[in-house]
């Protein structure tokens, strides 16, 4: 029984291709940031600039 290179039957390898060509996609996708991005940092920067005058208020 021999193993040839286009058998590919090994869940690691299938795995491995998955995600071989899995990444390069996701990557490509979250190049540019829509406007819920940007409202969602919009939010957190709000949320940290509150944190932080809470903070220097309890000091």
């Amino acid at each position: 029984m021999s193993i040839s290179a286009i058998e590919i039957t090994n869940p690691i390898r299938i795995a491995m291709l998955i995600a071989a060509f899995s990444v390069p996609l996701m990557l490509a996708a979250c190049e540019e940031e829509g406007p819920a991005e940007k409202a969602g940092a919009a939010v957190d920067e709000a949320v940290q600039d509150t944190k932080r005058a809470v903070q220097d208020a309890a000091d």
